[in-house]
């Protein structure tokens, strides 16, 4: 393929050698159905992959997240080993609490604004029942939601909405212009009970409406629209108190 041969070409422009039989081919949704030929790399044909591990994430062919919940839970169940092991041991509460928060939970967040948004419930439940059976290991006593309280503990769920949310207004609002379809008539916005400044992506699939830029647009761009109607609020009403002080 031309566009191989150049991509190896400006690799090898900057002195990076590829090396064909550590890279992978890895086709996305409805490319499948009529697969591309294969890719050879000066001579060397690539294998041609359903999953990768990308960063720490495995990234499927099909765009679920199945291998990855699989992989993370597996891990962090190997873990669950240690914990037992250090109550054994006699370690105190906080000591356990503090090795499942940085040991364990740490696992099963990583990376968790690429793929919270299209977890089915079932993967949901799976993640969460992790922390049920860490906290029955450190909170033998108490249920799952006194655990939570004591442990002054959210489920994973919550907490996977916070920094999904924290990640959207740090790193994608900033730098997502380009993303954004075009502002709404005002005169309409003006008009209406719960406006939207931008139109929402049309999309066929529940796939696509769930992943990362759509469900940021439809469930974060609507509250920081709304954080700054509350805020031009509290700064005008503060200035206007300010006016009748100094009068």
């Amino acid at each position: 393929m031309q566009f191989v041969d150049e991509l190896v070409q400006q690799a090898t422009d900057v002195g990076m050698i590829v090396n064909g039989r550590k890279t992978k081919e890895l086709l996305i949704a409805s490319v499948i159905k009529d697969p591309p030929p294969p890719v050879n790399l000066s001579g060397t044909p690539v294998e041609r992959v359903t999953t990768f591990k990308l960063l720490g994430v495995h990234v499927a062919s099909d765009l679920k997240w199945t291998q990855h919940i699989d992989a993370i839970t597996s891990k962090a169940a190997s873990r669950l080993h240690f914990l037992k092991q250090l109550k054994r041991s006699g370690a105190g509460r906080d000591d356990l609490l503090y090795f499942y928060v940085t040991v364990i939970r740490t696992v099963l967040e990583y990376a968790c604004p690429v793929w919270h948004s299209s977890l089915t419930a079932a993967q949901t439940k799976a993640l969460q029942s992790l922390q049920r059976r860490a906290l029955r290991v450190i909170f033998q006593d108490y249920d799952y939601t006194m655990s939570l309280i004591r442990a002054g503990l959210e489920t994973l769920e919550s907490r996977r909405d916070q920094l999904t949310e924290r990640f959207f207004h740090r790193s994608v609002l900033p730098e997502m212009s380009c993303l954004l379809s075009d502002k709404r008539d005002p005169f309409v916005t003006d008009r209406l009970r719960h406006p939207r400044n931008f139109e929402t992506l049309k999309s066929r699939t529940a796939k696509f409406q769930n992943s990362l830029i759509p469900y940021y647009l439809t469930h974060f761009l609507k509250a920081y629209n709304l954080f700054l109607v509350f805020f031009c609020f509290f700064c005008t009403a503060s200035i206007l108190c300010v006016n009748d002080i100094v009068r």
